[in-house]
């Protein structure tokens, strides 16, 4: 937590009770929380804090660099930024999201938006298809 505290005061943003309490949740859910799990979580704390207010400040953290948001079929989760750059598998029909810990995208393809004139500053890559447990026998 600390080390988003720092981050935090570093670029000049206020450390409110409503950021410590969006980043404790993230610290504590479950893998991959939505906005709504992430919601529901501080209400138990601090009922004051809308939604808008946690998208607000997820928002702040991705920008940030210190959370990524990921598309899963039923919408946007959330994940702390894991200290090294990874990508996502996820279930079409359980919605079960797993971490792939490389990344298969390979850096001459990168150098070609370069090459256009477009100066990538990040990715991200979702495989979509079918965990163990979902997937059609055959």
């Amino acid at each position: 937590m600390e080390n988003f505290l720092r981050l935090l005061r570093s670029k000049g943003f206020k450390l409110t009770p409503q950021r410590r309490a969006i980043i404790a949740a993230l610290l504590s859910c479950a893998p991959f929380p939505t906005a709504q799990d992430i919601h529901r979580h501080i209400r138990q704390t601090a009922p004051d804090v809308s939604l808008d207010t946690v998208y607000r400040n997820l928002a702040l953290l991705i920008r940030l660099g210190t959370v990524n948001q990921v598309n899963l079929p039923g919408g946007s989760a959330f994940e702390i930024v894991a200290g090294h750059h990874h990508h996502h598998l996820i279930c079409l029909a359980c919605g079960r999201a797993e971490c792939i810990d490389y990344c298969p995208v390979i850096t001459a393809d990168l150098a070609q938006a370069e090459d256009r004139g477009f100066t990538v500053v990040s990715h991200s890559l979702e495989f979509y298809g079918y965990c163990r447990d979902c997937r059609p026998a055959g």
